[in-house]
């Protein structure tokens, strides 16, 4: 760690942002780490909370707040989950009123971006859906040479297309953008010109069914303990 502290909750051991106190106790911020961002950035804390007093947003996050509180349920064996991310986007978006949803997916995805359409239909929305290749225009737009295609050098390929993906969104006027396994960097674009509210029901992984922290999950074990500190497994 370097001398000029910066927040880094992920090492925060404390958590005091997040106490296990009564409901008329209030956290005490003395225990927290020195670099806790509620000590060192109090003011943009508190010019953040200023936010919530919009009307329009103190209701966004009102309801996204009973959403996450009914994702959960009290039973004799203790606290438990229970309702999957697909079923919360169904949920949210009728907590909100929205009527017409956007998906922006990626090729690869597509068969689960019909599936999702037939669900959000059947739910009653109105769903516009456009694909990571929409426009068909060539990957040399962009530099890339053509044994760089994945396909294989004599293939034409379609560039991925997240700012058309954006566009087309935020041009028939949605409701809600839902993001269904954009690349890296590519969905980071789709962000940067959607101009929409958005949310992400799957991202991009390749290797494990579109589930990124199964790498993290076995950091532990022989399989990905490259991920930390170049270690090789040693036996699988």
């Amino acid at each position: 760690m370097t001398d000029e502290l910066h927040p880094m909750c992920a090492k925060c051991a404390k958590v005091m942002c997040s106490p296990a106190i009564g409901i008329a106790e209030t956290p005490a911020l003395d225990e927290a780490p020195s670099y806790c961002p509620m000590k060192l950035l109090p003011g943009l804390t508190d010019e953040a909370s200023h936010e919530y007093d919009k009307p329009e947003v103190r209701e966004f996050a009102r309801l996204a707040s009973i959403q996450e509180f009914e994702c959960y349920e009290r039973t004799a064996e203790g606290l438990r989950t229970k309702i999957p991310r697909v079923e919360e986007l169904i949920q949210f978006a009728t907590k909100c009123g929205y009527k017409t949803l956007g998906i922006a997916f990626c090729l690869g995805l597509r068969k689960e971006a019909q599936i999702l359409t037939a669900v959000l239909e059947d739910k009653g929305f109105r769903v516009i859906s456009v694909c990571c290749k929409s426009g068909a225009v060539p990957k040399q737009r962009i530099g890339i040479k053509p044994d760089q295609h994945i396909t294989g050098p004599e293939s034409w390929e379609s560039m991925c297309n997240p700012i058309v993906q954006a566009q087309v969104l935020n041009s028939e006027q949605i409701d809600l953008a839902i993001m269904l396994g954009l690349c890296i960097g590519h969905d980071t674009l789709f962000i940067k010109y959607c101009r929409v509210p958005m949310t992400v029901l799957a991202v991009k992984d390749r290797v494990t069914g579109h589930n990124p922290l199964v790498a993290l999950y076995l950091t532990q074990s022989p399989y990905y303990a490259r991920l930390l500190s170049g270690r090789r497994s040693s036996h699988i």
